[in-house]
């Protein structure tokens, strides 16, 4: 899936952003300002689980669309709000703020120009019910976006459970890497070395939080290098990876907020998938 529309698939999120900002994608981000900015903290543990998930969470509000980028604990203060509305986008953009916020300004820029539900998307409609419920829906999409035949092993770049159950149910094998944990519910051990499970991996599912923490680039230059299907699921930065689609990035599951968590009514995500 190409969009003849935009300049070239960019190579990594600083070409990217130099593209924003010199007006390749869109209107001029200095005319464009974040009306609302805000900081949420979330926790979630499943029925049955013994893991609970903590969440935080940058969002800035640019016309009618959110950017989003999840961040570590401590790592964004909430008094950023207080000075980050009213800012343009160029501003942040340029700005020393903390990469999640840069990545959520880039996010917000990216979803205004071309918000999710006009794009050449495959919109998903998570069904209302409970948390595990929605969740298991939702990762049942993700991994749905590659083709894992009995056998295929699977990286998985940040690990959630009920998507490491929905490689498995498909016959993969799951190779997990995360940095907060030591082993999936399931037993699985947990690696902390992302370049392992990838050279390991037929082929890659990885979370947006990779934009966050600043292991994007090298992700998309691996699994580019050796020539492997990489799927991102993101709430954050969901429009910042479309942009790499057909530049590492084979297919897509981008959910913008509100994510399926805050609400237990049907809430949308969108598929995107180069056609190969």
């Amino acid at each position: 899936m190409t969009n003849p529309k935009l300049p070239p698939a960019p190579t990594t999120v600083a070409e990217l952003t130099s593209a924003v900002l010199s007006g390749n994608h869109g209107p001029d981000p200095a005319g464009l300002s974040v009306t609302s900015a805000f900081w949420l903290h979330n926790t979630t543990r499943l029925p049955g689980a013994d893991v609970t998930y903590r969440n935080y969470y940058v969002l800035l509000r640019v016309g009618e669309v959110f950017g989003a980028c999840a961040f570590e604990s401590d790592e964004v203060d909430p008094s950023y709000c207080a000075d980050t509305s009213g800012r343009t986008v160029a501003d942040v953009l340029r700005s020393d703020d903390p990469l999640p916020i840069r990545i959520a300004a880039l996010d917000a820029y990216l979803a205004a120009v071309e918000p999710h539900h006009t794009a050449d998307a495959h919109e998903i409609v998570l069904p209302a019910g409970t948390p595990d419920v929605r969740a298991r829906a939702r990762d049942a999409a993700v991994a749905g976006l590659l083709d894992v035949a009995a056998g295929t092993k699977v990286a998985l770049i940040g690990v959630v459970n009920p998507l490491v159950d929905a490689i498995t149910e498909r016959g993969g094998t799951c190779l997990p890497c995360d940095f907060n944990l030591r082993e999936t519910a399931s037993g699985l051990p947990v690696s902390r070395d992302m370049l392992e499970v990838i050279d390991a991996a037929d082929a890659v599912v990885a979370t947006g939080m990779t934009l966050s923490n600043g292991s994007f680039d090298i992700l998309l230059s691996r699994c580019r290098e050796q020539a492997k299907p990489l799927a991102i699921y993101a709430q954050t930065g969901s429009a910042v990876a479309r942009a790499f689609l057909g530049s590492g990035v084979t297919a897509l599951s981008a959910e913008p907020f509100p994510f399926s968590q805050f609400s237990a009514r049907p809430t949308s995500l969108y598929r995107y998938r180069i056609d190969e």
